[in-house]
């Protein structure tokens, strides 16, 4: 096969490259994000356009080592996907999507043709997935059109001259294509005068704040010391890695009319043992928001993720998380001795509470989710 077969499911076509598809090819590799996250090269150039739909695309189809096909989509040029053979039954898959298309759906359907077409007409066994570290847009397609996540391989793959860490996962073809695991949301929660809310990049310097408060510092000691912007941005991605693999729901608090971050809340090892946490900024204090916050995020546990029962811990001479939980109606499940370390390296006892569903008295906190 020599030139690329026109697939489509009626919404999203695979096609041949066009030289029509040379100014789309260009606005896409010219884009923050395609710039950031692939080895095109940079700055972008029409002429590396022209290289590409002219170039290396009919060579990879004429030598038989690289199946790029151009999506289309309402008549448009959207992106390009494609599978590199690597012999033996087996290829990577690679695509980027023009900033038009996005969050529409359209590449997930054209991963599907791509991928049914790999496994169907060219007996492709195993699919492959790399995306460097941070990027949750591939990461994410590649987990709702069922791949797995095979962890990270350090300093994998090149990019203008410097090798990346990469993430990696596989796709089988007898393996279902859709998502094999659970991917947790945190959605806007508002409810009893606080708001929950996901994370964003403007939040790193409170977060900063909050982790550098001496109050966060001595009661949860496994805080990053001196944290800087580094350590912020590395708190988020932590948040969304626990989102990813369905450990834990965290989100930022704020009030209603004021979208600053006063506090964090979550969710923890909700596979396991269900944990309640939360830290406040200190801008945060004095103000009730915690205790608020705290229980709206356990009504979510209870009403809208059927929990049972939650968990929560904290050091016994923390007397004011232990009062946010006692106001919340958890009760004492016991005293683990010498179980904590103060961030001043203290050793002391840790209290153990929990919190059942049927406990949680009615009428408190009104929870209501924002789309």
């Amino acid at each position: 096969m020599t030139t690329a077969p026109t697939l489509t499911d009626g919404t999203v076509t695979l096609r041949a490259h066009r030289d029509s598809d040379l100014p789309g090819v260009l606005a896409q590799s010219q884009d923050p994000a395609s710039q950031a996250w692939t080895v095109v090269p940079a700055p972008y150039t029409h002429d590396d356009a022209r290289e590409f739909v002219s170039g290396i695309v009919p060579a990879g189809w004429a030598a038989g080592s690289e199946w790029a096909f151009a999506v289309e989509v309402e008549g448009r040029f959207a992106g390009t996907v494609g599978l590199r053979d690597l012999g033996g039954g087996r290829a990577e898959i690679g695509y980027g999507s023009h900033p038009w298309v996005r969050g529409r759906g359209a590449m997930e359907r054209a991963l599907r043709l791509l991928l049914a077409w790999g496994f169907d007409q060219q007996g492709l066994r195993t699919v492959v997935w790399y995306a460097h570290v941070g990027n949750w847009a591939s990461r994410r397609l590649a987990w709702r059109v069922g791949f797995s996540y095979d962890g990270l391989v350090r300093r994998w793959q090149p990019q203008r001259g410097e090798l990346r860490d990469a993430w990696v996962g596989t796709l089988l073809a007898e393996d279902p294509r859709e998502p094999r695991t659970t991917w947790l949301e945190n959605p806007v929660v508002d409810g009893d005068g606080v708001r929950l809310r996901p994370f964003s990049e403007a939040d790193v310097p409170r977060i900063v704040e909050g982790l550098g408060d001496a109050e966060v510092q001595h009661w949860l000691a496994f805080m990053p010391r001196d944290p800087g912007a580094h350590e912020g941005r590395e708190y988020l991605e932590k948040v969304r890695e626990r989102l990813a693999t369905a450990h834990t729901i965290t989100w930022g608090f704020c009030t209603p009319d004021d979208d600053r971050l006063l506090g964090v809340v979550g969710l923890y090892r909700l596979t396991e043992e269900a944990e309640l946490g939360y830290w406040t900024h200190p801008e945060g204090r004095g103000r009730g928001l915690t205790t608020r916050a705290a229980g709206v995020a356990a009504d979510h546990a209870f009403t809208t993720l059927g929990l049972d029962r939650l968990a929560a811990y904290a050091s016994v001479p923390n007397t004011a998380s232990r009062r946010v939980l006692e106001a919340l109606g958890f009760r004492p499940a016991g005293v683990r001795r010498r179980a904590a370390r103060t961030g001043d390296g203290q050793v002391v006892d840790l209290a153990a509470y929990d919190l059942l569903a049927s406990e949680r008295a009615p009428g408190r906190a009104h929870e209501r989710i924002r789309a």
